[in-house]
């Protein structure tokens, strides 16, 4: 499987299976490339209706003369813990990003979440996640409201009374319930309508099955999540290599 960036004549290859209505693990097949890289490519230029080859390569380009002309003040950013490489983590962040912005989070929301998850004490303040994403605080504040109001993110104040934006295992379990439970507002609206639309209607139906359907589902997912939210706090048994000292976060 080939490596390194995508070439102007794969994104040329990658519009016209676009055009043709072609699903990403099937451009990603006849390029010979990860159905993810297909997947972040498409997702940061324009999406599947705005792709354009052209436009997306003098993108890239632009991106990577900026990183260069930002790589001699931010040397001891790229610097990584566990001897990774600076490179393939970027990387990895920029797909776990695109993860994210495919299950429906925006593009800020979606890389200040990325860059989190990609730290290992998994909690940054607003100024290292500006400095790391090279935007305005204002747009981390933004993101940060945001994802907090999904309790995707949650927040404290550390030793120096600064406030750090922390992931934590619990967060998924939080999410997941509130996600069940977004439903019960139409679950319940569903059911008012069967009574004023009539019980037996096509209308009226149609929403009550939706509405049992809804109620089952959330339930269920209640159900699982409770059940498995010890898993949350089970620790594998891998560990870094001994020999490295990996520097902090908050460096």
């Amino acid at each position: 499987m080939p490596g390194g960036r995508l070439t102007q004549q794969e994104r040329q290859q990658i519009a016209v299976g676009l055009a043709d209505g072609l699903a990403y693990a099937e451009i990603a097949r006849r390029l010979d490339r990860p159905t993810s890289t297909i997947t972040r490519e498409v997702t940061r230029n324009g999406g599947p209706t705005g792709y354009r080859a052209d436009l997306a390569h003098r993108a890239t380009q632009q991106r990577t003369h900026r990183r260069k002309q930002a790589a001699p003040q931010g040397t001891q950013a790229l610097q990584q813990p566990y001897g990774r490489d600076a490179e393939a983590v970027r990387d990895y962040q920029e797909t776990l990003t695109t993860v994210f912005m495919t299950s429906g989070l925006p593009k800020m929301m979606a890389r200040v979440l990325g860059c989190l998850y990609t730290t290992d004490s998994g909690s940054l303040t607003a100024s290292e996640l500006a400095q790391r994403l090279q935007v305005s605080p204002a747009s981390i504040s933004k993101a940060i409201t945001f994802l907090e109001s999904l309790d995707l993110v949650r927040r404290e104040r550390d030793e120096r009374r600064r406030e750090r934006y922390i992931v934590d295992d619990d967060l998924w379990y939080q999410s997941t319930i509130r996600s069940a439970r977004a439903n019960d507002q139409f679950i319940e609206t569903a059911r008012q309508g069967v009574g004023i639309l009539g019980r037996g209607t096509p209308a009226a139906t149609r929403l009550e099955n939706a509405a049992r359907f809804l109620d089952f589902v959330s339930e269920g997912l209640i159900h699982a999540a409770q059940q498995g939210r010890e898993v949350l706090y089970t620790r594998t048994e891998t560990t870094p290599d001994a020999t490295a000292t990996p520097p902090s976060d908050r460096a």
